[in-house]
């Protein structure tokens, strides 16, 4: 017990030392770091104390390299070193100059259990709260709030204080509120649960729990009265804003699925809407555009590394071009001998998307491709507490833009002219003078590179694999019927519809299941409207 209290001690001293970081070399490390060469978790935890309060500025690399397994000692000399995190390069703990010649296996990692991990975590927090980085700063205060140190409370008050970053600081208070809790000083505990009141983060909500309910033996956790008044106020603040949130993040997440449906189906409904075609093969063609994507960021990476953030910008085009050429092909090629002859149809591109799912495993083989997000659709955006990732929303953007595109398409050249008067009326059109025949290659020429730009999309959020396509498939002809066959809009409302929906249902019925209840929902809507939400007049109607 002695030791652990002198070890806190040392965590704050360093903590406050690093607010004035003294220059590199000012103590000698190795001293400092030597018993995580050899000693036992005693030492160890001693060791992190004095190197926290050492305020040498390579404390913070070794702790994080000790506390994320990487920190290794070298079995020559029992040299500490730090491997990189792929493990194929190794530094010097104490210089940080890169030491050649070492393999994994001559070094092992230095030992570590669960209790000295979170000292690590707690002296890591410790150092950093006041980085001038602001993801060292963030990572500092969830790192303290999982380690609920209280002796580190002066310099958590201190880093609060000063903060003024609007996403860094919701994460100080709750530190700070967490820390608080620990005081024998019930007024310090009282000042902590308002910090943590409205938070609908589970850890929060455990903790405030934890002082407004009963113990194992019926008595209260919380003493004092007034403390476990405000932390049950505070728990019921946080359950409102918990469900508000909870229903802001199924609605995005709903709106993500339904652009990824909206992606996948708009061009099945052209093509079903135009020439009454049932492709089976839809899906394929995502697969085609993902692996297009595979194919263009692999060029990137051997010959323009530097350039990787720019290959989504290449893929787009490219996989819409190699999508719809191969649509325009197979269109010519055997789907304009079954026109009317809707059986054979499903059958023969059902039988296409087998051999395409083939011919892309003998090309790239049955495993996953590797495709990359470029940094500018890494990460997420927090708003009043929800993570909202980046490439959820670019998709969603790109979904609006996609769609947009094709309506302005539809309304403002000859060619969309040409398809909604094939749409409307196929023999009055050719009798206009509207070679059909054309319009038949070209539409599906232009729903099959939809559907390759689709595949884009999903190659960021999906395992692009020669099964991509036939994930989406169902679901895609779902969205078409019960949007309206061939209304962009009706696609549009519908896809949304049945993202949003799906999101809601899963939690409560689970995944396979909110499926099944949504076809069903279709089935039952199908029964009364038959034609779906907007009905497009077309060949169907007239015959």
């Amino acid at each position: 017990m002695r030791t652990f209290k002198s070890l806190i001690c040392m965590l704050v001293l360093g903590a406050a030392w690093a607010l004035t970081p003294a220059p590199a070399g000012a103590t000698d490390l190795a001293p400092l770091v030597a018993p995580f060469a050899g000693g036992g978790f005693a030492e160890k935890i001693e060791a992190v104390g004095n190197l926290a309060a050492s305020g040498e500025v390579r404390a913070a690399a070794i702790l994080e390299a000790l506390a994320d397994g990487r920190l290794m000692v070298l079995a020559a000399d029992n040299r500490l070193l730090i491997a990189s995190p792929d493990g194929t390069s190794f530094a010097d703990a104490i210089t940080g100059e890169v030491v050649a010649g070492v393999s994994a296996d001559s070094a092992s990692a230095v030992t570590v259990n669960n209790r000295l991990r979170g000292i690590v975590r707690g002296a890591l927090g410790g150092v950093t709260l006041l980085s001038p980085d602001r993801e060292q700063r963030l990572r500092a205060a969830d790192a303290v709030l999982k380690s609920r140190n209280l002796e580190l409370l002066p310099i958590l008050e201190r880093a609060a204080a000063s903060e003024t970053d609007p996403q860094v600081k919701p994460h100080m208070d709750i530190a700070l509120g967490a820390a608080r809790l620990l005081s024998p000083d019930a007024e310090i505990r009282l000042q902590g649960v308002p910090l943590l009141a409205g938070h609908g983060d589970a850890d929060v909500r455990s903790l405030l729990e934890g002082l407004a309910g009963k113990a194992a033996d019926g008595s209260f956790a919380e003493t004092d009265e007034r403390v476990r008044a405000a932390a049950a106020a505070a728990l019921e603040a946080g359950a409102s804003r918990l469900f508000i949130q909870q229903a802001v993040e199924k609605v995005f997440q709903g709106i993500s699925l339904g652009s990824v449906l909206l992606l996948s189906a708009i061009g099945l409904a052209i093509t079903f809407g135009v020439m009454g075609i049932i492709n089976m093969a839809h899906g394929e063609m995502v697969m085609i555009g993902a692996y297009t994507t595979f194919v263009v960021q692999e060029c990137f990476r051997a010959w323009a590394p530097g350039a990787f953030d720019l290959s989504l910008f290449v893929a787009i085009p490219a996989a819409f071009l190699v999508s719809g050429l191969f649509g325009i092909v197979i269109e010519r090629v055997a789907i304009r001998f079954l026109y009317g002859r809707p059986l054979e149809t499903l059958l023969m591109t059902w039988g296409l998307s087998l051999v395409l799912q083939q011919t892309v495993r003998s090309i790239f083989g049955p495993t996953n491709q590797q495709v990359g997000s470029p940094s500018w659709m890494s990460g997420a955006i927090e708003v009043a507490g929800l993570s909202l990732t980046l490439n959820r929303i670019w998709i969603i953007v790109f979904a609006g833009l996609v769609f947009a595109g094709l309506v302005l398409l539809l309304r403002r050249t000859a060619l969309g002219l040409e398809m909604r008067a094939v749409t409307q009326n196929r023999s009055m059109a050719s009798a206009m003078g509207i070679r059909t025949g054309r319009v038949d290659a070209l539409t599906f020429g232009l729903g099959s590179g939809i559907a390759g730009i689709a595949g884009v999309a999903l190659s960021q959020i999906d395992n692009v694999s020669p099964n991509l396509g036939q994930s989406y498939i169902i679901d895609s002809f779902m969205v078409v019927v019960f949007g309206g066959v061939g209304n962009l809009w009706g696609t549009l409302v519908g896809a949304l519809t049945l993202g949003v929906a799906t999101k809601f249902i899963e939690p409560l019925a689970g995944a396979v299941a909110a499926k099944i209840l949504v076809l069903v929902v279709i089935i039952l809507f199908i029964q009364r409207r038959p034609r779906g939400l907007f009905a497009l007049r077309g060949r169907a109607v007239e015959s």
